[in-house]
């Protein structure tokens, strides 16, 4: 994985929106607005349904805002993704594709029809979560994969710091037992 080129990252970005646009045209062309599908009873719908705001429908009807803000991360995730590409940081480089790919497949909707079309509905008890689709998942599975690499790479720094430390305090113990000799 380490080898991948920049080029296979944009091509999982690719896959997460065209996942994301099929998707969402064969809840468009297949179903009535609010209609629902129990898939596992009440706790796994599809609900047909549009959203004008953010993710879980925050900031309504700011869609002019969401288009400016969406090309603006979307050039720098591009940019970051083309500047990390050779450190091979695999887990960081595929975080970005996927929020690069759920990100456009948003950024196509509202720029489209000024909503986003949200299906994935899930209940706990009296709690409804609220309704997402797949443009929604890769930026969150791709945040995820984001805050494990910077899990990871803390890690790493912190055994190499503790190598560093090691490495200094034999050398000043090595040095102190030559004066005393």
């Amino acid at each position: 994985m380490r080898s991948m080129r920049l080029w296979m990252y944009f091509v999982l970005s690719a896959v997460v929106f065209f996942a994301d646009m099929v998707t969402k045209r064969i809840i468009v062309n297949e179903m009535q607005m609010n209609e629902q599908i129990s898939v596992i009873g009440d706790f796994f719908l599809i609900t047909s349904y549009r959203n004008t705001g953010a993710a879980f429908s925050l900031l309504e009807d700011q869609r002019v805002f969401f288009l400016i803000v969406t090309v603006i991360v979307t050039v720098g995730l591009v940019w970051y993704m083309a500047k990390m590409r050779k450190t091979g940081r695999a887990i960081l480089l595929t975080g970005l594709g996927m929020v690069l790919g759920g990100a456009l497949g948003n950024f196509s909707d509202r720029a489209r029809t000024g909503e986003v079309v949200d299906f994935l509905q899930f209940n706990f008890g009296s709690y409804t979560f609220p309704i997402f689709n797949v443009a929604d998942m890769g930026i969150c599975i791709g945040v995820g994969f984001i805050l494990l690499d910077a899990f990871i790479g803390a890690r790493e720094e912190r055994a190499q710091a503790q190598l560093s430390n090691n490495s200094l305090a034999a050398s000043l113990d090595s040095d102190r037992k030559e004066r005393t000799e």
